[in-house]
């Protein structure tokens, strides 16, 4: 999302796919509130107001996956001409089905690391625009660079530890 707000990528989502993140955090973590999770979704809203797709909906019958809940994901990334679909899974997203659409399809974590590759100065600044949005908890450096080895974003943080101070 930083990475967004600071103009290293074009984020795009839909009204369904914040509806899935919502469901599934409160479902993996009821200690959030809905009401806490919609406050994050209307500032995401707020924040990037043309990353909301809409009009991917007739995309989604042509659309062959194996879970096909999930054609409506594609199906945004089609209507917004988007490169990639970032997802933790990807068994459910074949590269081949995704070929045929211009689309290729990438872990937050291969992404931000191919991101750092390419550009390593501007995602250490962003990552220190995260740290210092963390707003309710201060955290040190090196447990920012803990809490996204946390979020399953290991290779991010190993290339993150080299930059302890510049964050």
């Amino acid at each position: 999302m930083q990475a967004a707000v600071d103009r290293l990528v074009e984020a795009r989502w839909t009204n369904h796919i914040h509806e899935e993140w919502i469901r599934n955090l409160s479902a993996n973590n009821p200690t959030i509130s809905i009401e806490r999770l919609e406050r994050t979704r209307q500032l995401m809203n707020d924040v990037l107001p043309a990353a909301t797709i809409d009009g991917y909906e007739d995309h989604i019958s042509a659309l062959n996956l194996p879970n096909p809940n999930d054609r409506h994901v594609v199906a945004a990334g089609i209507a917004a001409g988007a490169p990639v679909i970032l997802t933790w899974n990807l068994r459910d997203f074949p590269a081949i089905e995704l070929k045929k659409h211009n689309l290729r399809r990438q872990t937050p974590d291969d992404f931000l690391a191919g991101l750092y590759d390419k550009a390593p100065d501007l995602i250490v600044d962003s990552l220190a625009n995260a740290r210092r949005n963390l707003n309710r908890t201060r955290v040190s450096a090196p447990t920012f660079i803990d809490i996204l080895d946390n979020l399953k974003l290991g290779r991010l943080a190993k290339r993150m530890r080299n930059h302890v101070t510049d964050l």
